[in-house]
């Protein structure tokens, strides 16, 4: 009866934290890029990106989104210039990831500046979502 009462837990809470990340913020992002002409979100192509080294100026000449957020988006990531120390980026394991949709847009703009020099694009944006709202 123990072990039964356990499976119940552990399997709520990965329906809860796979509801938590088909957020209400992301389905509103997924329309506007498809809007866009996004059709397909592509979690794996999203995992590319993420791990994708760009030629950056300055004391840090590449970087990628995994140089500060880690491989492991359930692990806390650290910013390789300030060392400040990221949260998970698994809504998995931080049910406050990909709940805002003013904070997603923030934080795509302002990290796809700073790690491929420019803004991302819809289509990258929309991968990477994918790809976040998997882990």
């Amino acid at each position: 009866m123990k072990k039964l009462y356990l499976l119940i837990i552990v399997l709520s809470s990965l329906f809860v934290a796979t509801v938590r990340a088909d957020s209400a913020a992301v389905t509103e992002l997924f329309h506007q890029y498809a809007q866009e002409g996004v059709t397909r979100p592509d979690a794996i192509v999203g995992q590319r990106l993420w791990s994708k080294t760009f030629a950056a100026e300055g004391e840090i000449a590449e970087r990628s989104c995994s140089s500060c957020h880690g491989e492991n988006l359930k692990q806390v990531g650290k910013h390789v210039k300030t060392n400040k120390l990221i949260e998970p980026m698994a809504p998995s394991v931080n049910p406050a990831r990909l709940t805002k949709t003013r904070e997603i847009n923030k934080w795509l703009k302002r990290n796809c500046k700073w790690t491929l020099g420019r803004e991302c694009t819809a289509t990258e944006k929309a991968n990477l979502l994918a790809y976040i709202r998997q882990q």
